[in-house]
Order: structure tokens, then C-alpha cells, then sequence
């Protein structure tokens, strides 16, 4: 087996690359975009998301947002036709050697343990087309000189003088400083000194999001605050205007050891100080100890002092380097080529970073060695390994996340929904500082897996999904930072109030009060509430700027609802009684003069508004209210015509009734055989249906008119009958505990929607009707009497078509009974059978023949409309019994029980008598079963009592006594 050759470095042309060298305050960089846009294509690698983004916003507005790309590992914004590529240094396209001018910024990163490599390599290979621009450090020339022959260098001096001062405490630093920590712990305690001494300070750490950290920047640029507290991240890509930089110390931990910063750290965040022309000055804060307390002071050495501000640091004598090319033939070469080491003495082998790190910890994992076999899927699974670790929780935590995401990658790609669910887990904004710091870095990690074009489907939208994310999660954190550690309500407030509250500026937000700009309290609907966090210095002068511009702002707002009212756009709600707007109480139905009358009573809330635009809501609302209630138009027909004389007393008390009853009543209860033809002729025309069990309105039949109706009745004193309706009201339900629902009659295990009950009790009749013209055979005649022709029309019903029907029945309206199915309105008031087998009595036969009526027809009835409403046999054959029909049962048979017999259990014999009926039930199917009718009973009306008394009975004077009181 060949050994292959080490690594070697690719020979890339020198010529047209500059080296532009020098410190901070330089112009380096503004340089390196004035050249990008001379050219007709460019690129320029940042080693910031955050300065890659910066200069992206500057480009665009010179060239074009569509000639212009951003590239990112987090973002990317490619237009079609772009010429101008701005990226991480990581991001570069690397081999791309179309672009014309190609430029690496802080290329002395070269010498960083964890991402020098990268620096190195496109130090060496990114090249432009026609011009070539290296920027960075002074230290850096001699490795430029060593790598890249025939380089031309360019050192630039700094346009500002960078002095250093005494220590001071931190109560004495000017404004316009930048104070610089170590540890997270050391920033926040500093910022909340800050906020109790000068009102507070912006927060700057490694740790934000690059659109938080611009965003508490703003803070400190805008002039908002005075003092910026940071970490080491202020030093790289930051540009403000600093005019004093002070260390609270001079020691930090770089993922190996603690240890001081070298002069040319130092230099790099003092540089931060003075800008341009402006000089700077920089120092250490007093009362800082190493160790503790007990420690001696941080003080610069003169040394230090010497090469921060003459801008002389030891040059840089190696650049760290790692294989940019390595072979995927298995992970054992990959592995190998990566810790190969470089053939130039310039050049060092890199440390081993993170991406390398997970990748040895993954490769000792057997099960996934398995699942990395050849070339393909070895590049993949180092794709997958460079993820960037962007939570900082080390090299073991960080290889599980990439273990995991390496079981869904080996199969293809990710599915849309899998990451969107986790990006929508992540989409949280509640919770601290550092729990939010914790899911901006998430999100990072996926806003980064969804840029990868072969990971992730439908990769633009979770792309833009992650971004999203990220721009919430940040938004929370800049608010949560500036809550914590900027005060500035009471500095405003008292720096232009003046003697007169009445000068502030007040404007109204979407339902933010804002004083100056000032958030002071909210005003939600008509309500308006202070600020709960607000200072008890700081309330009085809150009312007091509060009261004079609050009506101002009450009346706008009433306006706006009174247009919006009218033109059918506000958010109204009615809740039961109470009228609400966006969730916020606008008032409440009172009790009227009628049930369905009730008046508008506005909140107290509204006494705030000046009056005209009071009224003129209040009307507004009042019409709305009109528009809620129409659906009980149709009781509010019953309620007039109650009023007027030509009903009568006993078609006004059946109408009184009706409403009162919502609508609805069981015919027995109505009174209707009190009302003559006339009478009976204007409660159909009043859209009332009278059917064989119930009088009811159909159009009172649905979930929202039923609703109104029991709300209305509540408020008049009526507690309404039964539960709230079901939202959909189909024709048949499961009783349960609901055996009084609004618009059902109960059958016992079941309930029926009562317009439902009337159209199969129509159908049945029909069908009666039908075999009754029909010649009857001898064999299925019974000698029950019949009385047809003693059916009378007691009122016209409703069209068929006025029913509320479901999906369920709708398939079956097509053959509904005729309207007019006198049958199914009114049974006749003939002589009544006394039992449910067809049988009478010998005197009813006989009245029956005196009368000259033949027998009453047996007849089968069609359960399928029923069954498809839902009802069960049980429940059908209940309500035929309801309707007046019985079954009918061969002579000889004993009578049908309602229930069949139960099956034995396993392992028993079965009855006789089962055995018997499963013997019969093979020899054929069982026969059709057979109904008759017979009108059900009516009460009869009250006769009035005899004038003739009851005889007394004998034996018993105190029976005879009960006898004549009763």
C-alpha cells in the first residue's frame, strides 16, 4: 500500500495582492470597500457575521440590492445576477476565480487557535481576478512576505493619537466610555453600578445575537446612555464613537488556561477609543484586584503602555495551517490528513479545533463508523462535524447534537416539518437573560443547518423561518437587557418636564402611552393603566401628564371605534350579557321591557370620553347590538302579534308562551285545541309549525339563536330549561345527562332534533296513507277499527325547505313527506284503541260498525330515513309510539319485547327459547313488522262539573264526607 505524500500547500499567483497593514482607526476597511465597488465584481471576507452584515447595508446602497449577495453560514441573500459577494472568512468561495477583486479583513487572525486555519488558508488561495487585498495588524508583514512572494505591502498610519490615563474608579469614568470585562459575571455587575450611578449602560458580549448587539449599540450610539459595558467582542468589527476605553481587567480564560493578554489583545480593544480624527484614551478601572479583593490592583505595564499607543508589537512568526484538501477515502485518512502537518517552516499545525475534535470523538463510535462508508458519505459526515459549536458547551455536548443530526442526515435530507418543529420549540421569548442568550444560540445552530443547500427541504423557508426565530429571541433579549440595566424614564421625565406637566409630548402606540417617548402605562380599550414598575417619585408626575392628554386620546380612540363600527370592521364581541372589544369591556345588556328587548348599558369606562364622542359610540353600539339580535326576529314577530286584539286571549297566551319558551313547545302543553280555524290560520302564518308532538319556530332550531334566546331569559329572571345546544345540532344525539337539550325531544337513550321527529312521523303517515289505498289482502287485515277519514288540517304547515337540516338528512330531503300532510299535523279525534296489539274492545268495534267503517289496515314502515339520521330501532319504534302508531304481532305470537334476549355467555348452553328463535331464523328471514294507528290520547278539555252530586257512599260517614269534597 502506497503511503500518500504529506499535505502541501497549493502554489497560488502573487500578483496584484496588496497587504494593507496597520493598527486600529486606519481606514483598512473603508478602503477595501471603495476598491470592491471600482471593480466590475468583488468579494470581501469579514470575520464577523456582524461586520459581514455591516458592510452588506453599505454596499447596497451604492450598487443595489440586486447586485449585491450576503453569505453567511447563518444567512444568505443571493440575487440572481449578483456581483458582489460580502461573507464570513468560512463562507468564501474559495476556488471561485470569477470575481474581479477579492479581499480578506483581519488577516492576522491567521494566528487564532481555534479558527486560524481558515484565515490561512484563504490567505493563501482566495485570489481575485485583477486585484488582491490583504488587511491586518502590522505583525503580520512578515508572514505576508514569507507566503506570498512579489506581495506589495501598504502600511497606513492611524488618523487618531491613542494615550493612556491614570486609573479611575468607576464613578468618575467619562461619558462616552466603553468599559471592558472578562466574564459574564464582572459585565452584568458593572452594568448595574452603572444604571444606579448614570441612569445605566448598553450591553455588548460575545455571547448576543448580532442583531442584539446592534441593536444595545444603537442604545449607546444614539446617545440613549452614556456607557457601554463589554466583553473582548467590542474589539473585533465594532465601530464607535469611544473616547475612553477602561480594562476592568487584563486577564482572561481562552478555552485552555488563564492567562494575560498579550499587548497586541490590549491594543486591539483600546483601539475601540477615538474615532477618526477624534483621539482616545484608554486605562484600567481603580478598586480592580487580581484574585479578589485582596489582590494587588490591574495596572497596565510600561511595556504595554509603550507598544498600545506607538502601535509596535512583536511580529507574528507562525500561522497556524491545517489541510484544506483533505481525501474522504474512509475517516482513519481523513483523520490523518487533517493532522498532517505543513511542509513551510512559516506555518504551524492547527490545534486541534472543535470540528476536529467531534469528528475523533464520533470515529470511535462503532455504529456510526458503520454508517460512514465511502467517499460520499465520509465528505458528508465532515460537513456535519464542522457545524459551528455556536452554545460554547464543549467538544462532548457538541458531539451528541452532531451524532443526532448525523442518524437523519446518512438517510438524505432533513423533512420540512421535523425542522420546523424544532424551530418552533425554540420560538419562546419568555424567561431571563441567559435562557434567551441560550436559544438565540439554538436557533443559531439551525438557522445554520437550513442555509446547507442538501440538508434541509424546502430550505428557503426554514431558512427564513430560523431568521425569524432569531430576530424575536433577540428582540426579547435587547428588552430584557435594557430593562434590567438601563433606567431611563425618570432622567427624561425630569430633564423636560419643567413646571408644566401639560408641555410633554403624549402619543399613543398601538395601546402604549409613551411621554416623550417614554413608555409610562397602557391604554387597553377604554382603561387606561400605569406602569406597575413605575417609581412612587415617578407616579405622581405620570398622573399628572396622564390626566391632561388622556381625553385627548379616549376621544380619537372612540372616534375610530365609531367608524370602524360603521363600516363593519370593529372587533366586536357580545359574551353572554357583556359587549367586549379586543377582549376589553365596553358594557352590558340590561333588562328592558321585554324579554327580547334589553337595553345597552356602556361601562363605566366610557364616562371618560368627552360626551360627543360618548354618544356618538354609544349609538354605534347600539345598532351593532340590533344587527347581534336579529336571529330572535322570528320570536319578535310572536312578541307583536301577542300585543295585538285580533289574536284573542288564547292565541295571546299560547304566543306569550312560545316566547317565553323560546320558540319551542310540546303540544300538549299548548292549549292549540282551544283555537278556532282563524286563529290556527294566523299562528302558521307567524311561522310557527304545529306538528304531532311540538309546536315550534324553525329558524329557532340552530346553535346561535337558542344561545341569544337563554341568555335573554336569564337576564329577565327566566332561568331557561335544559343545557346550552350543541354547536352542530345534528338530528339525533346520545341522551346521557342531555335529556333536556334546547330543540330535542327525548326517546329514551337517545334525543331527536323535534323538526327531525316530524318529518319521520310525516313520512310514517305517508306511508299509512299509502297502504290504506292500497288493496289489502285478507291475511295481514286485523280486525282493528280505522277511522281515515277522521284526520282534520288543524293548521298549514311550513315548507319543507324552512328546516334546519344537517348533512346527515340532507341526502334524504328530497323524499320527505308533502307539507301538508294533514295526517302528520293533526290525528284524528276518532275512538281510541286501549291496547298496542290492534285489538278494541267489543263496544268500540261495535261503534265503529254503527258508524259503517271498515277495519284499520296493518302496514310496514320504512326505518331508513331514521336510521340514517342516526336514531337506533329502539329509538324509532319510541317515537312511533309517541306519534300513535303501534306495532302489530301475528296472532299467536307472544308480544315483541323492547329488548332481545341476551347471548349466553362462553361456555354456557343457551335457552330454549333462544335455541328455539335461532332455529326459526334459519329456516328464513324474520318477517316484516307490521304497524297500525290510532290517534294518541288528548286530554279532553275540562267539562264543568255536574250539578248532580255523587252519591255518598254507604257505611262510612267519613268516607261519604271526603267523597262530597272531593
Amino acid at each position: 500500500m502506497l503511503t500518500p505524500p504529506p499535505a502541501m500547500v497549493r502554489k497560488d499567483t502573487s500578483d496584484g495582492v496588496k497587504a494593507v497593514l496597520g493598527p486600529t482607526n486606519t481606514g483598512k476597511t473603508h478602503l477595501a470597500i471603495e476598491r470592491l465597488c471600482a471593480h466590475s465584481s468583488g468579494m470581501i471576507g469579514f470575520p464577523l457575521r456582524l461586520l459581514a452584515r455591516e458592510v452588506y447595508d453599505r454596499v447596497c446602497k451604492i450598487k443595489g440590492e440586486a447586485n449585491v449577495a450576503l453569505i453567511t453560514g447563518e444567512e444568505r441573500i443571493e440575487p440572481k445576477n449578483a456581483r458582489y459577494l460580502l461573507c464570513t472568512v468560512e463562507a468564501m468561495p474559495v476556488t471561485d476565480r470569477q470575481t474581479a477583486f477579492v479581499a480578506i479583513d483581519e488577516a492576522q487572525l491567521g494566528a487564532d487557535r481555534e479558527r486560524g486555519h481558515v484565515f490561512t488558508d484563504r490567505l493563501l488561495h482566495a485570489r481575485g481576478r485583477e486585484e488582491t487585498m490583504i488587511l491586518g495588524s502590522s505583525a503580520l508583514e512578515p508572514m505576508v512576505k514569507a507566503l506570498i512572494p512579489g506581495v506589495e505591502v501598504i502600511t497606513r498610519p492611524r488618523f487618531s493619537t491613542l494615550s493612556h490615563v491614570a486609573p479611575k474608579k468607576l464613578s468618575r469614568v467619562p461619558p462616552r466610555s466603553a468599559i471592558v470585562a472578562f466574564s459574564v459575571e464582572q459585565v452584568y455587575a458593572l452594568a448595574e453600578m452603572l444604571r444606579r450611578f448614570r441612569g445605566g449602560a448598553a450591553v455588548v458580549m460575545g455571547a448576543l445575537s448580532p442583531q442584539t448587539r446592534n441593536a444595545q449599540v444603537e442604545l449607546y450610539q444614539s446617545g440613549e446612555v452614556d456607557y457601554l459595558v463589554a466583553t473582548d467582542a467590542v474589539g473585533m468589527g465594532l465601530n464607535l464613537d469611544v473616547q475612553h476605553v477602561a480594562f476592568a481587567g487584563l486577564a482572561k480564560y481562552d478555552g485552555q488556561r488563564h492567562r494575560r493578554l498579550t499587548s497586541a489583545e490590549m491594543a486591539q480593544i483600546a483601539g475601540r477609543a477615538g474615532r477618526h480624527q477624534t483621539d482616545g484614551t484608554f486605562g484600567t478601572l481603580a478598586g480592580m484586584h487580581r484574585g479578589g479583593r485582596g489582590g494587588e490592583e490591574i495596572e497596565f505595564e510600561p511595556e504595554e503602555v509603550y507598544a498600545i499607543e506607538e502601535h509596535r508589537f512583536p511580529p507574528l512568526t507562525k500561522l497556524f495551517w491545517r489541510d484544506p484538501e483533505p481525501r474522504f477515502d474512509s475517516l482513519d485518512t481523513l483523520i490523518a490528513d487533517l493532522e498532517t502537518p505543513p511542509e513551510r517552516p512559516e506555518l504551524r499545525l492547527a490545534p486541534e479545533a472543535i470540528d476536529l475534535a467531534v469528528l475523533k470523538r464520533l470515529a470511535e463510535d462503532p455504529e456510526i463508523v458503520d454508517s460512514v462508508r465511502g467517499r460520499a458519505r465520509v465528505e458528508r459526515f465532515w460537513d456535519v462535524c464542522r457545524l459551528p459549536d455556536f452554545r460554547q458547551q464543549g467538544t462532548e455536548t457538541h458531539s451528541r447534537f452532531v451524532a443526532r443530526l448525523w442518524q437523519d442526515l446518512r438517510h438524505g435530507e432533513l423533512g420540512a416539518d421535523f425542522v420546523a418543529q424544532q424551530i418552533a420549540h425554540l420560538d419562546r421569548t419568555g424567561g431571563e437573560i441567559d435562557t434567551l442568550q441560550g436559544r438565540i444560540a439554538a436557533i443559531r445552530s439551525w438557522a445554520y443547518i437550513a442555509q446547507r443547500p442538501d440538508w434541509v427541504l424546502a430550505r428557503d423557508e426554514m431558512a427564513a423561518r430560523a431568521r425569524a426565530v432569531e430576530a424575536r429571541l433577540s428582540d426579547a433579549l435587547h428588552g430584557k437587557l435594557t430593562e434590567r440595566f438601563i433606567n431611563r424614564r425618570t432622567a427624561l421625565l425630569m430633564k423636560k418636564l419643567g413646571p408644566d406637566t401639560g408641555l410633554l409630548s403624549v402619543r399613543l402606540e398601538d395601546e402604549e402611552v409613551l411621554v416623550e417617548g417614554e413608555h409610562i402605562g397602557s391604554l387597553r380599550g377604554f382603561a387606561f393603566q400605569i406602569d406597575p414598575q413605575t417609581r412612587l417619585t415617578d407616579r405622581k408626575l405620570l398622573l399628572s401628564a396622564a390626566e391632561k392628554h388622556l381625553p385627548g386620546l379616549l376621544e380619537a380612540r372612540a372616534a375610530d371605534l365609531t367608524k370602524a363600527i360603521h363600516e363593519g370592521t370593529a372587533t366586536l364581541a357580545l359574551t353572554g350579557t357583556a359587549m367586549t372589544w379586543d377582549g376589553e369591556p365596553l358594557g352590558a345588556l340590561g333588562a328592558g321591557r321585554g324579554l327580547l328587548a334589553p337595553v345597552f348599558v356602556p361601562d363605566r369606562l366610557l364616562d371618560a370620553i368627552p360626551a360627543p364622542a360618548r354618544k356618538d359610540l354609544v349609538a354605534a353600539l347600539e345598532v351593532w347590538l340590533e344587527k347581534q339580535l336579529e336571529p330572535l326576529a322570528p320570536l319578535g314577530k310572536l312578541d307583536e302579534a301577542s300585543r295585538s286584539e285580533e289574536a284573542g286571549p288564547d292565541l295571546r297566551a299560547l304566543l306569550i308562551l312560545l316566547v317565553e319558551r323560546g320558540g319551542i313547545l310540546a303540544r300538549e302543553q299548548s292549549g292549540l285545541e282551544k283555537l278556532d280555524k282563524e286563529r290556527r290560520t294566523m299562528l302558521a302564518r307567524l311561522g310557527v309549525r304545529v306538528g304531532a308532538l311540538d309546536l315550534f319556530v324553525p329558524a329557532m332550531l340552530r346553535p346561535n339563536p337558542i344561545n341569544l334566546w337563554r341568555e335573554l331569559a336569564r337576564l329577565a329572571g327566566k332561568a331557561p330549561r335544559g343545557g346550552a345546544p350543541d354547536e352542530t345540532m345534528p338530528p339525533a344525539l346520545a341522551a346521557g345527562k342531555r335529556d333536556r337539550l334546547p330543540g330535542y325531544r327525548s326517546l329514551g337513550k337517545q334525543l331527536i332534533r323535534i323538526d327531525m321527529a316530524e318529518k319521520l312521523l310525516r313520512e310514517a303517515h305517508t306511508q299509512r296513507e299509502d297502504a290504506a289505498k292500497a288493496p289489502t289482502p285478507p291475511a295481514v287485515t286485523t280486525d282493528a277499527p280505522t277511522d281515515m277519514a277522521a284526520v282534520e288540517d288543524e293548521a298549514a304547515a311550513t315548507p319543507a325547505q324552512d328546516q334546519p337540516e344537517t348533512a346527515d338528512v340532507q341526502a334524504s330531503a328530497d323524499t320527505a313527506a308533502p307539507a301538508g300532510d294533514a295526517a302528520a299535523d293533526t290525528p284524528p279525534q276518532a275512538s281510541e284503541a286501549k291496547d298496542g296489539k290492534g285489538k278494541g274492545k267489543g263496544k268500540d268495534r261495535g261503534r265503529d260498525k254503527g258508524r259503517g267503517r271498515g277495519p284499520r289496515p296493518n302496514f310496514p314502515l320504512d326505518p331508513a330515513r331514521a336510521i340514517s339520521m342516526g336514531l337506533t330501532p329502539e329509538s324509532y319504534e319510541r317515537l312511533l309510539r309517541l306519534g300513535g302508531f303501534q306495532p302489530v304481532e301475528p296472532r299467536g305470537k307472544p308480544a315483541r319485547e323492547d329488548k332481545a334476549p341476551e347471548a349466553p355467555a362462553e361456555g354456557e348452553t343457551a335457552a330454549p327459547e333462544t335455541a328455539t328463535a335461532k332455529t326459526d331464523a334459519a329456516q328464513g328471514p324474520a318477517p316484516t313488522q307490521l304497524w297500525t294507528w290510532r290517534p294518541p290520547r288528548r286530554q279532553a278539555p275540562q267539562q264543568a262539573p255536574s250539578k248532580r252530586p255523587a252519591r255518598p257512599r254507604e257505611g262510612n260517614a267519613f268516607a261519604a264526607l271526603a267523597d262530597m269534597v272531593r
